[in-house]
């Protein structure tokens, strides 16, 4: 594969200076806490701190977690790439923005009047006095031009691809699966974990904001030998699935989570493909988890290690047989449910432990959420909650709610126990996560869960932006047709 080159060292700025600027500078320059946010594409809940699958194998991961908050009820704005790190970058929700699909990253501010007024978080940080430095895929691309001061890059592909696929022939999808290459230099995350391992070895005389993109889990799940050798075959189990599954959902659910282009599970089955898939997942799973390794071995070694607040989370989750879908891109736990971890800089720290909360907190909280335990004035323009009272007491009294949005008017409401969604034609579906953590039993028309639905509904979006011209989704032909009819004004 194509070797890249990195250049360390930020962009130079001109800047007219008042005295009392230079002493607010001057204290960001000693007070404030590095940011080190780690993204991972497609990463659902098969990690070791959120014990999602009994053949997760992610040291890193596992030890990040064993100093810090583990979210393990967070979900996504959005069940999709592109519109979910759009609303994590400007705070806005997908729908305030119209970001319903998929974004070029220098059309995100163009989506409406409310997003052209955004600020990305990096760029507000770097207002405030912060070095901003990103690699790999960070938006939905690259990143925003002039959004960071410094870009690492990114190959352009999801990954090292053969001539050939391996698996599966429909060249809609990057869905494959299978050993390649032979060794992880040659893997784009590798490099990745090395250009961020290298800005952590240098001296940097502002406090930093840094964002590391990684590619893998998402397809093709493509990693070296070594990483599937790490999950024989033969000992894989795998997900939860009934047959019969979709039976009691409405049809607006069948259609808008269709995606002809995705391998089935009944396909899988079929096939005797299943458990290859499953390992191929996880495999792609630990091999990431070590590109995680390199750079906390490098913050750990680095001057920064005290005062440097780590975060790690997924864009969304991801299905691999529930549902009889490989995808994400429904509104159903397995597509919504993400990883977030937040370990604060040691003088913020109220444990040397691991903390669990189950209070429901969305990727969009992570922008205010950062921005106070930096100490930097709160951007008033932020949807999400402040979840940092969390890291203090994981068990406290919480009123919020998480929002996924998948479409302009579909909705699903996560609280502690319940996931309630509400479909644009009205339908909806409800399930109690305390006696039914598959999703597997609709009660969305039992009455006895009349006061559950009425008190969920009350957080459902009544307005939302209308599909915007500068998002589109050519996966799934519900939304296609939806994004089209944006596009001519209709």
């Amino acid at each position: 594969m194509e070797r890249r080159h990195f250049v360390l060292g930020g962009l130079g700025a001109v800047l007219t200076l008042s005295a009392c600027d230079l002493k607010w500078l001057s204290r960001v320059q000693k007070e404030y806490p590095n940011i080190l946010m780690l993204i991972v594409d497609d990463l659902n809940d098969w990690v070791g701190p959120l014990g999602g699958h009994p053949n997760t194998k992610t040291p890193n991961i596992d030890r990040l977690a064993e100093q810090g908050t583990v979210f393990a009820n967070a979900h996504a704005p959005a069940p999709l790439c592109g519109p979910s790190r759009a609303s994590v970058m400007t705070g806005l929700s997908p729908a305030t923005t119209g970001i319903y699909g998929h974004v070029r990253d220098n059309d995100i501010k163009a989506a409406n009047d409310k997003a052209a007024q955004s600020i990305f978080i990096s760029e507000y940080f770097r207002n405030h006095g912060y070095y901003t430095a990103a690699v790999g895929k960070v938006f939905h691309q690259n990143v925003a031009d002039g959004s960071f001061d410094n870009f690492g890059g990114r190959v352009e592909r999801f990954g090292p691809y053969p001539e050939t696929r391996m698996k599966w022939h429909d060249k809609r999808t990057n869905t494959d699966w299978g050993a390649f290459p032979e060794r992880d230099d040659q893997m784009p995350d590798y490099d990745s974990a090395q250009w961020l391992a290298q800005q952590l070895s240098v001296k940097h005389d502002k406090p930093f904001f840094m964002a590391g993109g990684f590619l893998r889990p998402h397809v093709p799940w493509h990693v070296p030998e070594k990483w599937f050798d790490m999950h024989p075959i033969e000992e894989i189990v795998l997900p939860p699935f009934l047959q019969k599954d979709l039976d009691d959902v409405p049809d607006i659910a069948k259609a808008i989570s269709k995606h002809p282009m995705m391998p089935t599970t009944e396909w899988a089955i079929e096939n005797d493909e299943w458990k290859g898939m499953v390992q191929a997942y996880l495999a792609s799973v630990s091999f990431v988890d070590s590109c995680v390794g390199i750079v906390l071995d490098a913050l750990d070694k680095s001057e920064y290690a005290d005062d440097t607040a780590v975060v790690l989370w997924g864009d969304h989750g991801y299905s691999l047989g529930e549902k009889s879908k490989f995808a994400k891109m429904t509104l159903w736990e397995r597509a919504t449910r993400t990883p977030l971890i937040i370990k604060p800089p040691k003088n913020q720290r109220t444990t040397s432990g691991k903390q669990v909360t189950n209070k429901p907190v969305s990727l969009l909280d992570l922008y205010p959420t950062l921005v106070k335990m930096a100490g930097l004035p709160e951007n008033p323009a932020n949807q999400g909650n402040d979840i940092s009272p969390l890291l203090t007491n994981p068990i406290q009294e919480w009123e919020h709610v998480a929002l996924t949005t998948y479409g302009p008017n579909n909705h699903a409401v996560k609280t502690e126990r319940y996931r309630y969604i509400r479909y644009e034609d009205g339908s909806e579906e409800l399930y109690d996560h305390q006696q039914d953590r598959d999703e597997w039993h609709n009660l969305a028309d039992d009455p006895n869960y009349a006061e559950i639905k009425k008190a969920l509904i009350k957080h459902v979006p009544t307005d939302p932006a209308k599909w915007s011209v500068v998002s589109n989704y050519e996966g799934n032909p519900y939304f296609k047709n939806l994004s089209e009819q944006a596009k001519i004004g209709l």
